[in-house]
């Protein structure tokens, strides 16, 4: 897809979500759009979907700065942008040697076979419908609802994903709503249901608003 066809289906899912819900029309009024399918990693993983979602897991509830540094570690050992051979070369203690917890070390081992052995074809993913990514990415160890949707989102570029289970989007959802309390996963994705097919452009307008805060300017 080109840059100016990107850039008019961003304009058209945004356009289409501030038709439907006058609420996140103002939070593009208040803190404006992003491209939601930007994916920041300095290039480490280099179009790799392997390396993407090792990065993925290890950035499971530590900082992007942490999950970052751990990465750069497996991949000097890996000598590279990791590959399943390579990972799979490095037994679990010196993966945890990196700094990986014992867990984590185990499900990038669990990832790594899995992509091995053909059991998940990660860097052919694109014909699979959004159902069928999730449940092949669940089925690894470690790989939850979360990280699944992130490389849907990310990787996939997949247009109508709602991580209803994100704190992020729970928390932007009860700011802009005003809501009593922060809303539950049921609640999100009953309000979401009106977003769709463009569920990921509404996702990253939420998280937009918890980190741009609205211009004060005429």
């Amino acid at each position: 897809m080109s840059a100016h066809s990107a850039a008019a289906g961003r304009a058209d899912a945004y356009g289409a979500l501030a038709a439907a819900d006058p609420v996140l029309a103002g939070l593009m009024r208040d803190h404006g759009t992003s491209d939601p399918f930007a994916w920041i990693d300095a290039g480490r993983t280099g179009g790799s979907n392997f390396a993407a979602m090792v990065l993925h897991i290890l950035g499971q509830q530590i900082s992007v700065a942490v999950a970052f540094i751990l990465y750069d570690r497996l991949a000097n050992a890996a000598g590279g942008i990791p590959t399943p051979q390579a990972v799979l070369a490095l037994d679990p203690d010196t993966l945890r040697g990196f700094g990986l917890s014992r867990a984590k070390a185990a499900y990038v081992h669990d990832l790594a076979s899995r992509a091995e052995d053909g059991r998940l074809d990660i860097e052919h993913m694109d014909g699979l419908s959004d159902g069928q990514a999730f449940t092949a990415l669940t089925a690894v160890r470690g790989i939850g609802p979360w990280s699944a949707e992130m490389f849907l989102i990310h990787q996939l570029h997949r247009a109508d994903i709602l991580p209803a289970g994100d704190v992020g989007i729970r928390r932007a959802i009860e700011q802009a709503w005003q809501l009593p309390g922060m809303p539950t996963i049921d609640e999100v994705r009953d309000r979401g249901a009106a977003w769709a097919p463009h569920r990921t452009y509404a996702s990253a307008l939420l998280w937009r608003s918890l980190a741009h805060p609205a211009s004060t300017a005429p």
